[in-house]
């Protein structure tokens, strides 16, 4: 709902982008980074980013734009954890020890209520700092648009598409055999879940005890038709609320920013919340996003709902007996939803400018020159793959040996549907309450209409009338 109400005129602000460039006076051809950091030559700027595989594949290519331009970029890699708190505290008290942040949308509320970053549309109206061949409009634009702006300001680019993507094990969905028990059970084929429906059917179908047949061999070890990630935190939550909770129709707040969990909507979800976890392993409250992927890649479930940048870890030869076993698509959607409201859970983020940053220009093209077509291949070369940003890089992540593509074509399909966190100015509050609510919620200990209302009462009393950022 957020996405659809505010669009329009975050494209707009694309728009303005362009004409600016294009008003700048200056052709691809004219503009280089070496002529535009001239200035700023022999300056060192200190970046903060998260330590993944794909940011350890960047640093690779960092030093290009040192060699490039003459500045200096001290890139440090962080936990998640730290990057959150250690980027925060520099921000907020306009430290000035780095120049540069990753900040992930669940971030963006509360660091645009404190004023702690910085607005890069005059670098963008500087025709000196501007390359009128950045190409904005190749970006992938729904995760873009919702994150990157605010109140007709831009606040950078987008670096990171983190997206969640369905993951099923394709060997037991095109077993013969399971596949004729199955429409003998259900009445419809079997195959990775397009709807909600088909992926609870599918969990109670594949949740199986010790010595029961799976693929017409007696298993060692219980199986579950479906892991989830259902530690207490935001990542649980976010599961809940991006990939269940908007595709039945509903959403923590309304069209308004209005308190919005106490809907039938949000009820029905719940229940679909919990029934899911009687198909989960008995250790679900305890399972985080880091440890769906490894009982993935165990194969003690048939199917989950994962971050892509996790499945590259364990799909590929060596990380996992199964690998080349799985088959991927964008996480379902309730049968007869709206199309125009399919969501997916995601968690766009980009370097921003902070405001205690002592070289914001030199920053600036350094964010600018991230983004470009030429870095984002080298940065796949590094890594081997990758989750673009760009929609061009589609094509050529599928030239690439070894390329996975249906995890591509899911990451592709996803990320239509990926908005960036509501801007809530307390929204780590919110998530902390709403978290442990949740969690209940799936141990049956708090049933779906209480946990609605325990919801409600929440916002209500943390946010007011309206949560969003005003």
């Amino acid at each position: 709902m957020r996405f659809l109400s505010k669009y329009h005129s975050m494209a707009m602000a694309t728009t303005m982008f362009s004409v600016l460039l294009g008003t700048s006076g200056l052709s691809a051809e004219e503009f280089n980074y070496a002529e535009a950091a001239k200035p700023y030559a022999g300056v060192t700027i200190t970046v903060l980013d998260e330590v993944t595989p794909m940011q350890e594949a960047l640093a690779k290519v960092v030093p290009e734009f040192s060699k490039e331009t003459g500045i200096i970029v001290n890139y440090e890699l962080m936990s998640h954890l730290d990057v959150i708190n250690k980027g925060q505290a520099d921000m907020l008290s306009r430290g000035g020890a780095y120049d540069g942040v990753m900040l992930h949308g669940a971030q963006m509320g509360p660091m645009l209520d404190a004023e702690a970053i910085r607005s890069i549309d005059d670098f963008v109206a500087d025709p000196k700092l501007s390359n009128p061949d950045l190409d904005l409009d190749d970006l992938i634009q729904r995760p873009f648009q919702t994150l990157a702006f605010f109140k007709d300001k831009q606040y950078g680019f987008i670096n990171w598409n983190y997206n969640q993507v369905y993951w099923a094990r394709a060997d037991l969905l095109n077993h013969a055999g399971e596949k004729a028990a199955f429409k003998e059970k259900y009445g419809y084929d079997l195959g990775p879940a397009q709807t909600l429906e088909q992926m609870r059917d599918i969990s109670e179908f594949f949740t199986r005890k010790r010595g029961e047949e799976l693929m017409g061999e007696p298993l060692t070890e219980d199986f579950y038709g479906v892991v989830l990630d259902g530690l207490k935190g935001v990542t649980s939550l976010w599961l809940y609320i991006g990939s269940i909770l908007r595709n039945f129709g509903g959403d923590i707040v309304d069209a308004e920013g209005k308190p919005a969990f106490n809907t039938q909507e949000v009820v029905d979800s719940l229940a679909y919340w919990a029934e899911l976890w009687k198909y989960s392993p008995p250790g679900t409250a305890e399972y985080s996003i880091i440890d769906v992927p490894t009982v993935m890649g165990n194969g003690i479930a048939a199917q989950t709902l994962a971050f892509s940048d996790f499945v590259l870890g364990v799909d590929k030869p060596g990380g996992s007996s199964l690998h080349g076993s799985f088959v991927y698509d964008a996480p379902p959607v309730k049968e007869g939803m709206d199309p125009s409201r399919y969501s997916a859970d995601g968690e766009p983020s980009m370097i921003v400018i902070t405001q205690g940053s002592k070289n914001p220009e030199a920053t600036f093209l350094f964010l600018q020159w991230l983004i470009e077509k030429k870095q984002q291949s080298a940065l796949f070369e590094a890594g081997q793959g990758g989750v673009p940003i760009r929609e061009s890089s589609w094509a050529e992540l599928k030239d690439m040996d070894g390329v996975n593509t249906s995890l591509l074509d899911a990451m592709a399909l996803s990320l239509t549907r990926v908005d960036s966190k509501p801007l809530i100015p307390n929204y780590f509050q919110v998530m902390d309450v709403l978290a442990e609510i949740v969690q209940q919620v799936g141990l049956g200990t708090v049933s779906p209409e209480e946990g609605a209302a325990q919801g409600q009462a929440a916002l209500e009393r943390l946010c007011g009338d309206v949560c969003l950022l005003q």
